[in-house]
Order: structure tokens, then C-alpha cells, then sequence
């Protein structure tokens, strides 16, 4: 169901805040390794009571690996969020080995980084109080289940 028009909503948590997310994907290009689309969050600040970021994301494999190597991270960064993940643990010793290729292909988890990238309709708008673009998600796509679980960094 990871397809471009495939819709997810849930929550997400902050310490003991949660809020309300639809994740709305507009482009999938598995050659690639690449997606895109919206992720809209409610209640997240007072400035903007509901709002829509675009993101762009990558999947892990033989295009993107575990090892984000972008945006400020280390690879201590990319273990402790990775293992936050239970499916992840098989891959825990050996995710940053030389070599080491993740084939999401007939796999029941595909691994993913999402990177907002600005405001949805007002591209301009790269800051909001209460809110940060900054970081990054670490996703995690069930297959079996059709849901999405991601930590954001």
C-alpha cells in the first residue's frame, strides 16, 4: 500500500502530547528509492492550528543505506533510532558494515528517511514558532499491517 495517492493517519506523541497526523503520498519511485508527499499535523502550534509540511524521503537499499551521513548525524545517531524499530534488531551489528546492501524488496519492513521541506501552500516559510524542519523522521513501513511508525531526530 506504499503507493503514490496511499494515505496513513495516527497520532504523533511528544512527551505527553500526541497529535493528530495524515501522511498523504503523492509520488513513489522504487528505482529510485524515493517518495514524496504531505504529512499534515494538527494542534501541533497556536500560530497555525493545522498544519501541512511537503516531504521528500528516502528508501533504504541499494540506493539510500542505514547510515544517513547528512543533516548533523553520526552513526551513534542512526543506531540508537534504528533500534528503537523491533524489526531492526536483526540488523543492529551488521547495518553499517561494508557491503552491506538492505533489499526491501520482499521484505515485510521498508525502512525510510522523511525530510520536510517547507510549508504547505506557502513555500517561503521554512520556520514556525513551535515547530521545527530541522530533522529528519526514521520511518518504518509494515507491509503486513499497512502502518507506518517513525521517530523523528
Amino acid at each position: 500500500a506504499l503507493y503514490a495517492g496511499s494515505q496513513f493517519k495516527g497520532l504523533q506523541t511528544c512527551g505527553s502530547s500526541s497529535y493528530e497526523v495524515v501522511v498523504d503520498i503523492q509520488r513513489v519511485d522504487l528505482n529510485e528509492s524515493m517518495l514524496s508527499g504531505y504529512l499534515n499535523i494538527k494542534g501541533l502550534t497556536t500560530e497555525f492550528p493545522e498544519l501541512t509540511t511537503y516531504f521528500e524521503g528516502e528508501i533504504i537499499g541499494p540506493k539510500h543505506s542505514f547510515l544517513t551521513r547528512k543533516w548533523q548525524t553520526q552513526q551513534i545517531i542512526d543506531r540508537r533510532h534504528w533500534e528503537r524499530f523491533d524489526s531492526f534488531k536483526p540488523y543492529l551489528e551488521i547495518f553499517n558494515r561494508d557491503g552491506f546492501v538492505y533489499d526491501p524488496t520482499n521484505k515485510d519492513f521498508v525502512y525510510m528517511r522523511w525530510k520536510e521541506q517547507f510549508l504547505v501552500p506557502d513555500h517561503r516559510v521554512h520556520t514556525i514558532d513551535g515547530a521545527s524542519f530541522a530533522g529528519f523522521y526514521y520511518i518504518c513501513y509494515q507491509r503486513s499491517t499497512n502502518k507506518i511508525i517513525g521517530f523523528y531526530y
